[in-house]
């Protein structure tokens, strides 16, 4: 691919440093937790001071193996800026478009994790109001309901980023899931938390019993009470999740920063 000519802010190197080796962990934190599936989906994430280009793994990497240094710079038109190794299409075409049509959400997620992957082949895929984890998702999700096939057009992801709205997740019909944050940490917290909520209905559906809803005056004060009181020590919860989850790197698989 030809180089292009960087275009970007003032940033400092501290800044992009750091954006490198979250989303290192973040691939292996993937890994460990059973969100990965081989070589493919994908794990992006806006380089800091810019407004046209992300980073992205050479396609082949596992995310086993993924460190700081290993992401290539695209543009959002596709074309390599540094690093080396193949753009993979179908990441491409899904996230370079939703990166520029929503700059609030610096990062964004593609897995096929099972869980919540399982509840995208039912007819009605709905997170329900059965317990707090899943209430806590109830204004963040919006439902694709249309499976259009491979993404190999830069057309599937703008239509992607029209139906996620002012959403932060996106259940994509009979595929997966699109989980998107302003942080790495928010991002990486809410695929966490979303795996676990379609995990455990998923269980709590296999009894075959009947699922008991929370009363929706209940639900609408669970919901206030997650906008307002999830901030811990003056730092969002998922920046202590995350921090905490990099500590368990920093003893097992130090070479992530790399």
């Amino acid at each position: 691919m030809n180089l292009v000519s960087p275009k970007r802010m003032t940033v400092p190197e501290s800044a992009e440093r750091q954006a490198r080796i979250d989303l290192a962990a973040a691939h292996r934190l993937a890994v460990h937790q059973g969100f990965s599936e081989g070589i493919f989906n994908h794990l992006t994430l806006a380089v800091p001071g810019t407004s046209d280009r992300y980073f992205q793994i050479p396609f082949g990497m596992h995310w086993s193996e993924v460190s700081a240094s290993s992401f290539m710079t695209v543009g959002y038109d596709g074309k390599l800026i540094a690093g080396s190794g193949e753009i993979e299409r179908s990441a491409y075409c899904i996230h370079a478009p939703i990166h520029r049509l929503k700059p609030r959400l610096a990062c964004v997620f593609h897995t096929h994790m099972p869980y919540a992957s399982a509840l995208t082949r039912l007819d009605e895929p709905e997170l329900q109001p059965i317990g707090q984890t899943e209430i806590g998702f109830l204004n963040e999700v919006a439902y694709d309901r249309e499976y259009t096939g491979l993404a190999y057009d830069p057309a599937e992801g703008e239509r992607l980023a029209e139906v996620l709205g002012d959403k932060s997740i996106l259940f994509m019909a009979n595929h997966g899931v699109l989980v998107c944050g302003e942080t790495v940490a928010a991002a990486y917290d809410r695929l966490y938390y979303l795996e676990r909520a379609c995990q455990v209905q998923i269980y709590a559906m296999w009894t075959g019993k009947r699922l008991k809803q929370v009363p929706n005056a209940v639900v609408e004060k669970t919901l206030a009470q997650f906008k307002t009181g999830n901030v811990y020590y003056g730092k969002p919860a998922a920046e202590h999740h995350f921090a905490a989850l990099k500590r368990m790197l920093d003893r097992k698989e130090p070479d992530y920063l790399d």
